[in-house]
């Protein structure tokens, strides 16, 4: 999963007068009153599958007269590109937001509250897919899509190594992987030291708070000893990967290594099988999805809820025009075609029809309804994410053997300092 990062303030300083000056949008056209209008969309990269794209821009023609344009924007320097636009007279209408980043562009002031519309359209959304378009209490952006991590796996090497069944817990996981070790001359798992999206599921799964509260202030909680439970259960699954402890999933992309067939199993975002068959077609059949097994076998694996959301600028023109667009846009219909085409996790019930037709998101599904949730929800943690990302080098510090206090207390000045700035 991609998620962008952005340093709180300078969106804080560079929105400061929206809230005050922003378009109310208002407009007596009805839903079908937009004949000839124009919204402007902003997706990331890789985010807007093409038939999902077709089908919103043909509905919301269909149902207002009007056109959407999707413009499609690159990772790299979003952060000062989208706090600029938002700032601007004529910013783009809808803008897609990482779901970490939500809470700081609410407390700038840059967004409309969206709260009547998601009572409308999502009321069956989710809670944990849902907490992240919020800040303060009100829902100031929607979910578009999230996903989890799930095992990817090469079925010939599990075939070859004669395991026949999905492990159901942990334990059953780790013996798994250790017969992959002693029957075949793959390697059981590749995981590298810094997938820290990883890390955050299990302090999920721990119940770890990464930051708490001390004489008014966030300040970081990587020495809480739920945090070193979390290290240690990833320093478990490491024990079976011969990958760098100092590098994350994307140096080198690890879909690619899992392409050239000798690996057992990633930790991996279900989008991630695409990228595999990508640098090797041979392997589409070989590669399968479960779900990460927890301790017992009635709780998965803690996960990291990783994806976007939508949000309607605050000095958007065009804002009931906006909000048709996200009526179409999140519809169940719109929500079950980027469930199938993209293997994003299911934000409700009703999607999970959809889900059977994408086996990475069937595989997702369970973990995001027992045990999904979010890093901390406050518009300071984007800071923390910003590289360089301190966490990382946390994670590393820790499988190279230094204690998960010692590792905490080498971070927690530059952690605090980050949620310090407002």
């Amino acid at each position: 999963m991609k998620r962008g990062l952005i340093a709180a303030t300078a969106v804080a300083g560079m929105l400061v007068s929206v809230a005050a000056c922003g378009s109310s949008g208002k407009s007596n056209a009805g839903a079908d009153g937009f004949k000839g209008q124009k919204l402007t969309v902003w997706v990331m990269s890789g985010s807007n599958p093409e038939q999902w794209t077709k089908q919103v821009s043909d509905q919301f023609k269909k149902k207002t007269g009007a056109t959407v344009e999707f413009k499609v924007q690159q990772w790299n320097g979003i952060q000062q590109k989208l706090s600029t636009a938002l700032s601007e007279d004529t910013p783009p209408d809808v803008v897609e937001i990482g779901n970490t980043q939500t809470a700081a562009y609410a407390k700038a002031g840059a967004l409309v509250d969206l709260g009547d519309l998601k009572k409308e359209i999502g009321a069956d959304w989710n809670d944990a897919f849902n907490k992240a378009a919020m800040a303060d209490g009100k829902q100031y952006a929607l979910p578009w899509f999230a996903g989890n991590r799930v095992v990817m796996y090469n079925k010939k090497i599990w075939a070859q190594a004669g395991i026949t069944k999905s492990p159901t817990t942990r334990a059953e996981l780790f013996h798994d992987f250790d017969t992959i070790k002693q029957k075949t001359e793959a390697d059981p798992l590749y995981l590298p030291g810094q997938n820290w999206y990883f890390l955050d599921g299990l302090t999920i799964g721990t119940g770890a708070q990464l930051v708490k509260k001390e004489g008014g202030k966030w300040v970081s909680n990587f020495a809480d000893p739920k945090v070193a439970k979390a290290m240690d259960i990833y320093k478990q699954y490491m024990a079976f990967s011969s990958a760098p402890k100092n590098k994350d999933e994307a140096t080198p992309q690890q879909a690619e290594i899992f392409a050239k067939g000798k690996t057992g199993a990633l930790i991996a975002m279900g989008y991630e099988a695409a990228t595999a068959v990508k640098a090797n077609p041979k392997i589409k059949e070989d590669i399968g999805f479960f779900t990460i097994p927890g301790e017992t076998a009635a709780k998965p694996e803690g996960v990291f809820l990783g994806g976007s959301n939508f949000a309607v600028a605050g000095m958007s023109k065009n804002q009931e025009l906006a909000k048709e667009f996200l009526k179409v846009a999140l519809s169940k219909d719109n929500d079950a075609q980027m469930v199938k085409e993209s293997g994003w996790t299911p934000k409700s019930p009703a999607l999970a029809g959809a889900a059977k037709d994408n086996p990475a998101a069937a595989a997702a599904a369970p973990a995001a309804e027992k045990a999904g949730g979010t890093t901390p929800l406050i518009p300071q943690w984007a800071a923390v994410e910003n590289v360089p990302n301190p966490i990382k080098n946390y994670m590393t510090a820790v499988l190279n053997g230094k204690a998960p206090t010692d590792a905490a207390k080498d971070i927690e000045s530059e952690i605090n300092a980050r949620l310090a700035k407002e």
